[in-house]
């Protein structure tokens, strides 16, 4: 019997990545839906959020899944993202990462969610959805 690593959550969705003007303010559209992390920088202003959402004219990449890390996770636990992120990297797969107080979500492209659910669970994550 092979232990799990750890369980995430596909969640059946699409979203998008977007850029405003860092000094812009939060838009309406942007807080609609279930899932959507908003982080104002020194440079930017950068939202997630279900791609539906998003008007035509803001700068955005579109066509992302979200991965979930079951939590909470605990602060002390190690590497999580990097073992998870070195694992897809050796497959040429490109992340967004997004972690929150109680867990992690990995974002990958929409074209290549198949093998990143194959590799990990290949790995011993365990993936749900």
């Amino acid at each position: 019997m092979t232990n799990k690593i750890l369980t995430m959550k596909l969640i059946d969705k699409r979203y998008g990545v977007c850029r405003l003007e860092r000094d812009e303010a939060i838009p309406i559209w942007a807080q609609k839906g279930d899932f959507f992390s908003i982080t104002r920088t020194y440079e930017e202003l950068s939202i997630v959020c279900d791609e539906a959402n998003i008007p035509d004219e803001v700068k955005c990449e579109k066509d992302w899944r979200v991965l979930k890390i079951e939590g909470p996770l605990d602060f002390s636990l190690i590497g999580i993202l990097a073992s998870i992120s070195t694992i897809l990297a050796q497959q040429s797969i490109s992340i967004f990462a997004i972690s929150t107080y109680d867990t992690d979500y990995i974002l990958v492209k929409n074209k290549d969610i198949d093998k990143s659910v194959e590799t990990l669970i290949a790995k011993n994550y365990e993936i749900l959805g």
